[in-house]
């Protein structure tokens, strides 16, 4: 059997409470969940979901709201 060690970290509450509601959803655990996204991460040598500085500011989001009723009003 593999050696085992603790992780330790800390999460704002209610975060942690919202994570603990999906896993249950989805049959996991806390502790099930993070280890299936290590071992994810590992195999795949990347982090297991797109993850970007790029930032939408409410001006580019408003303009492509508008841009959306454009196109929805004038196909």
């Amino acid at each position: 059997m593999t050696e085992k060690t603790n992780v330790t970290f800390r999460i704002d509450k209610k975060l942690k409470s919202e994570a603990e509601e999906l896993f249950e959803n989805l049959g996991f655990n806390m502790s099930t969940a993070f280890i299936t996204f290590i071992k994810k991460s590992v195999r795949e040598q990347r982090i297991p979901f797109d993850v970007s500085l790029g930032k939408i500011t409410k001006k580019e989001t408003l303009e492509a709201i508008e841009e959306g009723k454009r196109i929805k009003e004038n196909p």
